[in-house]
């Protein structure tokens, strides 16, 4: 079956400002590196926008419109130290949460056996009533949400590989025993939150790593704590987290993974989907900030989601 790559130009109009890390070229050099051989087989669908009502299931409703009305005519409007709107901001966030609406709509649907969704603001920062770490609105919830909604998924499982813990998915997730998340990243660190005790109501995996950590480390806390939790759950749907950041070229963290062990850690959930999830996966753009570390380590993860296996 398919494997689906949602984006659209409006969220390279979201614009932070200059020298700001969670730039433009960012999407730019993902949809570059999802180019030519070993991606042919990629259907490339224009990400629409989300309508109020989904994104009003894991955001006030108060929140949205005091957002979309915060958007500047002109330069940037800051929202915290990290965190910034342009005049194109709004429209690239309702893409973003749109696309991953749509892409769970096509695979909860049949259509698709997977699919990864390229946009920008990423969104695992932002908790339900306050953006923050250059997320707007928190696009995997939002996503989770709509496969419960719309869906009827019983069980929705995120597991999030960014350097940064995705204090905002957490939040979202914690007070709800039918959603898990799963998080590996480098602590301490941004946003400071993600200890292991953090267990919400048993919903809630951090797997912390500490500076300098490689490749080794982090494929045991996948294989040693993430999956096995994950087996336990039992989803019906896994999402990812897709950071790239935790990448030994990544300028904002300390880690040190590698392109393959994207590739491994995508293939591993992608064989837990099949088992579980009829190999539904939905996979969301978060962190990555050296363009040439974030386009190799994209390749290896939608080349193993193009790959992956059918449902067990």
């Amino acid at each position: 079956m398919t494997t689906l790559l949602f984006s659209h130009q409006d969220c390279l109009e979201h614009n932070p400002g200059p020298g700001h890390p969670e730039r433009p070229d960012r999407l730019r050099a993902v949809l570059a590196a999802l180019e030519g051989p070993g991606f042919e087989a990629l259907e490339r669908r224009d990400a629409p926008l989300a309508e109020l009502a989904q994104i009003a299931r894991v955001h006030p409703e108060d929140f949205i419109r005091n957002l979309l009305d915060s958007v500047p005519a002109e330069g940037q409007v800051a929202i915290d130290m990290d965190t910034a709107m342009s005049p194109g901001s709004g429209q690239a966030a309702l893409r973003a949460a749109g696309a991953v609406c749509a892409a769970v709509d096509a695979v909860m649907g049949g259509a698709a056996r997977n699919a990864f969704c390229a946009v920008r603001p990423p969104g695992h920062h932002a908790e339900p009533e306050r953006s923050m770490g250059f997320c707007l609105f928190n696009n995997v919830a939002i996503g989770a949400a709509q496969a419960r909604a719309a869906w009827g998924a019983g069980k929705v499982a995120v597991v999030d590989f960014d350097v940064h813990h995705g204090n905002g998915t957490q939040a979202a997730f914690a007070a709800d025993p039918a959603l898990f998340y799963a998080s590996t990243h480098q602590w301490p660190l941004y946003p400071g939150t993600g200890r292991p005790d953090e267990r919400g109501c048993g919903n809630i995996l951090n797997a912390v790593l500490p500076p300098g950590a490689g490749s080794d480390r982090f494929r045991a806390a996948m294989t040693d704590q993430v999956l096995p939790a994950l087996d336990a759950f039992a989803p019906d749907l896994v999402m990812i987290s897709a950071g790239f950041d935790a990448h030994t070229g990544d300028p904002l963290a300390e880690l040190d993974l590698q392109d393959a062990d994207y590739g491994w850690a995508t293939a591993e959930l992608c064989g837990l989907a099949s088992r579980h999830a009829g190999a539904r996966l939905v996979s969301v753009l978060e962190g990555g900030y050296s363009l040439s570390a974030l386009g190799s380590a994209a390749r290896e993860h939608v080349a193993a989601l193009i790959h992956a296996p059918a449902p067990a």
